[in-house]
């Protein structure tokens, strides 16, 4: 049956590609042909539109796109107190492309202010949405993973452990000043603890002094601390990405190694899962899946604009359920479709195309 209630069974992860009005109106902003305000004038509108779109093609939990973002995670950790965005020496690395040469940087004792922006995209999401409006915001794992110990100033922090307090109340406040703000879905984008799966990202993070075991405890500290902070009736789920970038990815590897912890220590409602390649594993971790939690099967890819068939998806959805029952899932794409505002490499229509058929599998699975 469907769900009244986050998750749902037909359901998305966040990003949207950005429309081109939005495209045109931050690079005139950008070069300083247009003001703030006309900025958000232009975002206003087209969030309304897309809204509007995602509810007619019966997605019963809406997003503002993540439209007003330039990337999806460093725009709202940069909105921390303590926290800017700085220019580097390169980009991320991902299977043949590299980002913009952006990070962040720890200067300051951290925490959430109470004019934090995204709690006015929230607002205005709220305003607009007729179905439930979700919000989506990082970890607060993508603080540390990145930049390590290196973009945290030692003046600040000589050690590690009152970083992670900090950061671990900041959230906290994050989630409880949402839930004030009238959020009943909120959504933690959580790449790093799938990095954790992978070899190569394992010893990339001891090169650095990082033990991986260790992190993926401390991790899981930091993601109760935030839900520590939810409001009556909130869903708090979690998406689980390796990467997403133009079409690329970073990471590889399958949740064995961490789906004890992430299904039975950290505190969430729901799991967003990336299962459209091998790159992800099999469904077997799901067994681990407690009887109260929901896991979203990203079996349909945000990467290209192929649409996957009806019984494709049916096939992969029937292979899950041999290790969680089918009333604990849910469908998805595997990730958004614009993680950062260049966005994959796929047109308007093909997005939309894969949105509808994820609400017509649901339909026909669940009734």
């Amino acid at each position: 049956m469907q769900r009244p209630k986050p998750p749902f069974r037909a359901d998305q992860v966040g990003s949207l590609l950005r429309s081109p009005a939005v495209k045109e109106a931050r690079t005139l902003r950008v070069a300083g042909e247009i003001t703030a305000a006309q900025l958000k004038a232009v975002e206003d509108a087209e969030i309304a539109k897309l809204v509007a779109r995602q509810e007619a093609i019966g997605l019963r939990g809406v997003t503002d796109g993540e439209f007003r973002r330039s990337w999806w995670h460093y725009d709202f950790l940069a909105g921390l107190d303590g926290v800017g965005l700085v220019s580097v020496a390169q980009g991320l690395q991902f299977k043949g492309t590299q980002t913009k040469a952006e990070g962040l940087h720890v200067d300051g004792r951290l925490g959430f202010p109470a004019t934090h922006p995204m709690l006015g995209h929230f607002h205005f999401l709220k305003s607009v949405a007729k179905a439930t409006p979700k919000m989506t915001i990082p970890s607060p794992t993508a603080l540390h993973y990145r930049g390590g110990r290196q973009a945290i100033e030692r003046s600040v922090y000589p050690e590690m452990e009152p970083f992670f307090e900090d950061l671990g109340r900041a959230y906290a406040q994050a989630v409880r000043a949402f839930g004030e703000a009238g959020c009943t879905y909120l959504q933690l984008d959580e790449v790093f603890v799938a990095y954790l799966c992978d070899p190569a990202q394992r010893d990339y993070l001891r090169s650095r002094g990082d033990d991986p075991d260790r992190l993926l405890h401390i991790y899981a500290d930091l993601v109760n601390a935030a839900v520590s902070g939810r409001t009556p009736g909130m869903t708090i789920s979690m998406h689980l990405c390796r990467g997403n970038f133009r079409s690329t990815w970073m990471a590889q590897g399958g949740y064995e190694p961490v789906a004890d912890v992430l299904f039975n220590r950290m505190g969430v409602d729901a799991y967003f899962m990336e299962y459209d390649s091998e790159r992800a594993g099999g469904f077997e971790p799901l067994r681990m899946l407690p009887k109260n939690k929901h896991a979203v099967l990203g079996i349909m890819t945000s990467k290209t604009g192929a649409l996957e068939s009806k019984d494709q998806l049916k096939r992969r959805l029937d292979e899950a359920s041999k290790f969680v029952p089918l009333d604990q899932l849910c469908l998805s794409p595997q990730c958004g479709f614009a993680s950062t505002e260049e966005g994959n490499l796929l047109a308007e229509e093909e997005q939309w195309a894969k949105l509808r058929r994820c609400v017509e599998v649901a339909e026909e699975v669940w009734g």
